[in-house]
């Protein structure tokens, strides 16, 4: 397995300029699969995103922000201010071509990340994400090209992420409950800073 680079975007890139980022580097491992991965870390603009599934998202009419449909698993789901995004772009054939022990790992990655800064958060048996107490702090969804991944997670870090998840049924999930880590701990860190303790947990992870 190569290593994986790590690259801050910053509130810099839109979701469409971020997904063409992703595209075009997708397309560069898939011709050249020495390449290393890059894991792409950012916060976006608030907007609605929903996988393959869209008669199943079950969106209502009117929404405050725009909502736009990519090719990952999962339902709807935010991505705004104060929120982690990560989207990784590896080489899945090194991984074995196990998409499910791929997200595993991923939520792996999240759950050491956050005991790092004393946080205790885990899975919920049968649900993808990451989850605190019952309450959901990350989603997952991740698309795949010829083995090649994009996209990964969203996790909460500050209540200015929250809000908007009011308007929709987060992932599908009835009576879920949303949660950020500035309100799980005494943690009050950056997504920038937590950013960097996930590619540092996803990149011993990975094989």
């Amino acid at each position: 397995m190569s290593s994986i680079d790590y690259q801050w975007l910053g509130q810099q890139v839109d979701f469409n300029g971020a997904l063409e980022m992703q595209e075009e580097r997708v397309q560069e491992i898939i011709a050249d699969r020495e390449q290393n991965g890059t894991f792409y870390f950012l916060e976006h603009a608030p907007v609605y995103t929903i996988g393959l599934r869209r008669e199943e998202a079950q969106l209502p009419v009117h929404l405050p922000h725009p909502v736009v449909q990519i090719n990952r698993g999962g339902l709807a789901t935010y991505h705004g201010p104060g929120q982690l995004v990560g989207y990784l772009v590896t080489d899945l054939i090194c991984q074995g071509k196990d998409l499910h022990a791929f997200l595993r790992t991923m939520e792996e990655a999240l759950i050491q990340a956050c005991a790092e800064i004393g946080i205790e958060a885990g899975r919920e048996e049968g649900l993808t994400g990451v989850w605190i107490k019952g309450r959901k702090v990350a989603s997952m969804g991740v698309g795949v090209r010829k083995w090649v991944s994009m996209h990964g997670f969203a996790l909460n870090i500050t209540p200015e992420s929250l809000p908007p998840f009011n308007n929709i049924n987060p992932c599908g999930i009835d009576g879920v409950v949303m949660t950020c880590l500035h309100n799980e701990g005494d943690w009050k860190g950056s997504p920038e800073e937590f950013g960097q303790l996930v590619h540092q947990k996803m990149a011993s992870l990975l094989l």
